[in-house]
């Protein structure tokens, strides 16, 4: 019943792209310009959606980091009816994949109704023969793919929030309402503001990667989220009794929810209390803004991150990550965990701060 066409023709470092699955009802292509618009209405529709699938992100990544593909233009008689973005990554470090999304905590497949799943990722498998891709990783908070395999370790931690911040600091334990307090005791204080801050937030986060052993994205990406999603989009800065930046979270909100995707603290300020006064501050101003629910953004199950989030309330919410391994056994292991970096992990956090953020950004939009 389903007839392959050749939907699409592009050129990516001089290989023809002929990407596309159409049946009787609906196509599957890669996003074209003209298609924009009709996709982002589709988004801000989707009730599963999020604010990277926005075409502004895809600007945005491909700004930053590099060519995106959008499969995202299944249409019925003029309508979007689901879609997933992905992004080429390719590298001779950690090899030649799509993933939809890297660089965020979402991105995953949308979709009218579960009949378009599998037409869909049969589009995505054709694209990414076409670009000789080793895997495809698709991420979603719902279980579309049960017969492929997958790695359920990730969850979000999400908190409902009450009406008013008072009631939300009433609602914690004793002893973080203590930790709290502390950080008002010690002279910290705190700034919400937009690009004013970015230097300060970016010289904690690069900082802090650092010392993870994570290379750094470059400045210039966060500029960019800034730049497209003014109203929604904010820093939080903590600084010492002597005005220096210790801890910065980076806010973006879509709907009710508001993400703290990016977050870091000086680790030789901890005993201020500089990382739990900047959540707080990023709690209070979410329930001061409107919003219903605070996104402590992705963490791995049972990890360190895991159960500071779960200290404020937050609740778990599944991530499944389905694979297409074209005819390879084992998942991909491009992470932290992973016992290969080990020693990649500990050189970076010996290098020089100012090393790490000239060349961090080249090998960061190869990691997902």
């Amino acid at each position: 019943m389903q007839i392959e066409s050749l939907m699409g023709v592009q050129e990516e470092h001089g290989v023809a792209m002929a990407v596309g699955h159409a049946t009787q009802s609906f196509e599957a292509c890669v996003l074209s310009d003209g298609l924009l618009p009709a996709w982002d209405h589709y988004v801000a529709e989707h009730p599963d959606a999020s604010v990277y699938h926005f075409s502004s992100w895809r600007h945005i990544v491909h700004r930053a980091f590099g060519k995106p593909w959008y499969l995202v233009g299944v249409e019925h008689q003029g309508k979007v009816l689901g879609g997933i973005p992905l992004i080429h990554m390719k590298s001779p470090l950690f090899g030649n994949f799509l993933v939809s999304m890297p660089y965020a905590n979402y991105g995953g497949l949308l979709i009218e109704d579960e009949s378009l799943a599998q037409p869909i990722m049969n589009a995505a498998i054709k694209l990414g023969q076409a670009l000789n891709v080793k895997h495809i990783e698709m991420r979603h908070l719902r279980n579309y793919f049960p017969e492929l395999p997958a790695r359920t370790d990730k969850v979000s931690m999400w908190l409902s929030l009450p009406q008013t911040s008072e009631d939300l600091f009433n609602s914690f334990k004793p002893k973080l309402r203590s930790q709290v307090r502390k950080g008002e005791k010690n002279g910290l204080t705190v700034q919400d503001g937009g690009g004013e801050l970015l230097d300060a937030f970016y010289s904690v986060f690069a900082h802090n990667m650092r010392a993870l052993g994570t290379p750094v994205y470059g400045k210039e990406i966060f500029g960019l989220v800034l730049e497209a999603f003014p109203k929604v989009a904010r820093i939080i800065l903590v600084r010492d009794p002597q005005a220096k930046p210790i801890a910065a979270g980076f806010l973006l909100g879509f709907r009710d929810r508001l993400e703290i995707p990016w977050a870091s603290s000086l680790r030789e300020y901890n005993h201020l209390q500089s990382n739990m006064f900047l959540y707080w501050n990023c709690l209070r101003y979410a329930c001061d803004q409107g919003y219903r629910v605070f996104d402590f953004g992705r963490s791995t199950i049972g990890a360190s991150t895991f159960k500071f989030k779960e200290q404020w309330g937050s609740k778990p919410v599944p991530h499944y990550w389905h694979y297409y391994l074209d005819g390879h056994n084992e998942l991909p292991q491009l992470n932290p965990d992973n016992p290969k970096f080990r020693l990649a992990i500990s050189m970076w956090q010996h290098l020089p701060l100012t090393l790490t953020r000239w060349v961090g950004p080249s090998i960061a939009r190869h990691l997902p």
